[in-house]
């Protein structure tokens, strides 16, 4: 879908009947009346057609006064509740809406900036990004003719009309283009089938993604991994004959704003059956999922090759297929981390843990200052926080307070979670030096006190995605099936390091 930033003098603004497009997108309060429509829409507004709540439409063809074919009345709800994520929300089920309506161009009214639908930088890169996000659909393996008519009939051009005296947006607008093409990329590696996907497949979308943006890349093959002493990672990936992968994207400013070096650590289980402690087999086919955490940080990299922020970015992808074969690790097994600490794998299911920190004693060798993990982790994080909010766990402040900054920007919901002595206790064993599992109770918490034992010093942030990685349903802005999340968040740390 083509996205563009288009400009109004405000005359025409206020009636907009300067813009010619298949459809104008407007936004409306609850208890008010827009200016643009309360003239030629006063009997809607009367009869209570044009309500204003949240996520309502009212699609109305040849208004009075419009060179748009087709006006979009959408309810943002409560006026001093609106804000970008609000926004970015309307501007994704707007999209949605429109599929098979025959729009093949649509364009969003904001108004004045002082508005709280208004152009303000934020706003624009909010709705540019709901909109990309909204266009999405995980069905390019559909072949049936109603899928393929449904998609030529879909929006093609989408613009968001400012007034022309509006500050400059053309960065912002650019920026929030990159970004959710960024988190959609994320989204278009996820929902590969596991037989079109495995460790190998994975690494390839890295190196496109290097070539196109001036990356580095290396990818640390099976002995390679031996050589390096990957022991939890190989553990992992013996069970299954597809080989694993170790990507590496590197991210070198040209003129760094200072010595920190950003480590971007995602989890890459292209299939998950949990290996000899197998998952039950409902439900096991979303296991190809198990890869959001790297896909995402496969994109973040290429938004970051876009953008060029003034600090240096590497982003690390262990990438495995965990199975029960007939070399498949045992419960009960002993391995030996590439730091050295030995590990008693008590459950097989508890893989992502085991690759991810083989990945961040790599970045802590390569000088990494400051690490980020993301993986679909635990099913704890969903009974605790559904999914609406992921897990973040931090051994350092600092770092989690930039991280929270840059997510709720993003629009991406997180949530502290605790971390401290009393979930390390859950993970000691007489047989090694650490156990791979603590429990049933606070599972979260001990799967991530797992890792912080890897990382020690380091400051570190984790962040558990098993519950907004994906969508089970879809919602009225967004299709069924992987996010995106975190990719908005890791490209906002970046470009706002300081």
């Amino acid at each position: 879908m083509k996205v563009n930033l288009e400009r109004l003098r405000a005359s025409e603004l206020d009636t907009a009947s300067g813009f010619d497009t298949d459809c104008l997108i407007v936004v409306e309060w609850e208890g008010t009346r827009q200016t643009v429509l309360e003239k030629p829409l006063a009997s809607l507004y009367d009869s209570g057609e044009i309500t204003g709540k949240f996520l309502r439409f009212t699609l109305l063809h040849g208004v009075n006064g419009f060179k748009a074919r087709r006006v979009l009345v959408v309810g943002a709800g409560k006026k001093d509740k609106t804000d970008p994520a609000a926004l970015r929300k309307i501007a994704g089920a707007a999209l949605r809406f429109l599929k098979g309506k025959g729009a093949s161009s649509a364009a969003f009214l904001l108004g004045p900036a002082d508005s709280p639908a208004g152009a303000s930088p934020d706003n624009v890169a909010a709705v540019v990004e709901g909109a990309i996000l909204g266009a999405w659909e995980p069905d390019y393996l559909k072949t049936d003719k109603d899928t393929k008519e449904e998609r030529s009939h879909s929006v093609s051009s989408f613009s968001i009309v400012v007034e022309a005296s509006a500050p400059a947006l053309d960065a912002v607008f650019e920026r929030g283009r990159i970004v959710a093409e960024a988190m959609n990329l994320s989204r278009d590696i996820s929902v590969k089938p596991p037989n079109l996907l495995d460790p190998l497949r994975l690494a390839e979308h890295a190196r496109e993604v290097a070539a196109a943006g001036g990356l580095s890349v290396e990818i640390l093959d099976e002995n390679r991994m031996r050589q390096l002493g990957m022991g939890a990672l190989l553990g992992v990936a013996q069970g299954s004959p597809a080989p694993p992968a170790f990507i590496i994207l590197q991210y070198k400013p040209e003129k760094p704003a200072g010595s920190a070096h950003l480590a971007f650590v995602g989890k890459g289980v292209t299939f998950d059956t949990g290996g000899i402690s197998i998952k039950p087999s409902d439900g096991m086919e979303k296991m190809k999922y198990d890869m959001v955490g790297g896909a995402s940080v496969i994109a973040a990299m290429r938004a970051i090759a876009q953008l060029k922020p003034s600090v240096a970015v590497t982003g690390i992808v262990p990438a495995v297929e965990n199975m029960p074969g007939g070399k498949a690790q045992r419960p009960g097994d002993i391995v030996t981390s590439m730091s050295g600490k030995t590990i008693e794998v008590l459950n097989t299911d508890a893989e992502g843990r085991l690759i991810l920190v083989d990945a961040i004693t790599y970045a802590k060798q390569l000088g990494c200052t400051h690490i980020v993990d993301t993986a679909t982790l635990t099913g704890a994080i969903v009974v605790a926080l559904g999914h609406s909010y992921s897990g973040v766990f931090s051994n350092n402040d600092e770092l989690r307070e930039r991280w929270m900054t840059a997510s709720s920007a993003a629009g991406e919901k997180m949530w502290h979670m605790p971390l401290d002595e009393d979930f390390e206790d859950l993970l000691k064993t007489v047989s090694a030096d650490i156990q791979n599992i603590g429990g049933r109770w606070g599972g979260a918490s001990s799967a991530a006190a797992f890792i912080e034992e890897f990382v020690e010093e380091t400051p570190w942030v984790h962040i558990d995605i098993a519950g907004t990685g994906w969508l089970d349903d879809a919602k009225p802005f967004m299709a069924k099936g992987p996010t995106g999340v975190p990719v908005g968040s890791f490209v906002n740390l970046a470009m706002n390091w300081k």
